[in-house]
């Protein structure tokens, strides 16, 4: 049996959406393949965490799987075999013919102007055209990417129930929540979906096609001016500080952000926000030094 969403989440059942939220992130960071490289066991647990962020974080979905469990994905099929069964339970269908007809009193049936082939030829008819019209719910299965496979695209390979197993094209773009559309069938039959959660990444944050960085600068730096090397997900970059940049500044570096999903040619933009790196240690040098420059500043 699977791992309960809210046991892997360390929740309970009915956290707030903002306490589930702050348990992920906590635990993403933690667990991130990034930082555990080569530990497998980290990487499964911070799939396992993405699965049940994916689900418990979404309104609809934590219906569904407060309600059914494990089988949460299958809930419109589970529903509508509900409904049927209950159908059944209320004894099928139901005959009028202006009189009343009771089968505790053993009253007769009146037919009234149809015949009984007639009658039981049109229901049958009915029956038969509400069955060839119920077509069963695309399945949805899950699909985990990371922020550069978001950028740039991936494949995955589904396993059907049916024992095929395709290799699906996940388009560039694609964010959490993201669904794509595979036609599996002809005629629709067999369609599915993939249901896209994009792993959180340790260094960026995204918001929409744009991600968002800190940056580390040494305050010298700041004050003189200088070159500094941006990490972006495409590699390095180099990035012109001008002298008297002040901490929290917020450089824009155009098209390094994703490509906005279904349209060509439109790139976010990677924001990396200016953070003063401090002397932890500064030797007695440098302490005096400091107290120089601090009664300049004062005069």
């Amino acid at each position: 049996m699977a791992a309960n969403y809210y046991d892997l989440l360390g929740v309970a059942r009915d956290a707030s959406d903002k306490d589930i939220r702050q348990a992920y992130r906590k635990l993403a960071r933690q667990y991130h393949p990034d930082v555990n490289p080569g530990d497998p066991s980290a990487e499964e647990k911070f799939k396992q965490i993405n699965e049940a962020h994916g689900v418990i974080s979404d309104a609809d979905k934590r219906s569904k799987y407060d309600k059914y469990g494990d089988r949460w994905m299958h809930a419109d099929e589970l529903e509508q075999s509900e409904a049927r069964a209950r159908s059944r339970g209320r004894g099928g269908f139901n005959f009028y013919t202006g009189g009343d007809f009771d089968a505790h009193r053993g009253s007769t049936f009146d037919y009234g102007s149809y015949g009984s082939g007639d009658l039981f030829d049109n229901l049958f008819t009915n029956f038969g055209s509400e069955r060839s019209s119920y077509r069963q719910p695309a399945a949805e299965y899950p699909a985990e990417v990371t922020l550069s496979e978001a950028a740039e695209g991936a494949t995955r390979m589904v396993n059907l129930p049916d024992g095929r197993r395709l290799e699906v094209k996940i388009p560039a773009g694609v964010d959490t929540g993201s669904r794509v559309h595979i036609p599996a069938g002809s005629g629709g039959d067999g369609d599915f979906y993939l249901a896209v959660t994009v792993m959180p990444h340790p260094r960026f944050e995204r918001k929409g096609k744009d991600l968002y960085s800190e940056l580390e600068v040494p305050v010298e730096d700041l004050v003189l001016g200088s070159e500094v090397t941006v990490p972006t997900l495409k590699g390095k970059l180099a990035l012109t500080i001008p002298p008297g940049t002040q901490n929290g500044r917020r450089f824009r570096m155009a098209g390094q952000g994703l490509p906005e999903l279904h349209k060509s040619g439109s790139m976010g933009s990677l924001y990396a926000t200016v953070k003063a790196l401090l002397p932890s240690n500064p030797g007695l040098e440098e302490e005096e030094l400091y107290r120089k420059l601090k009664e300049l500043r004062n005069n």
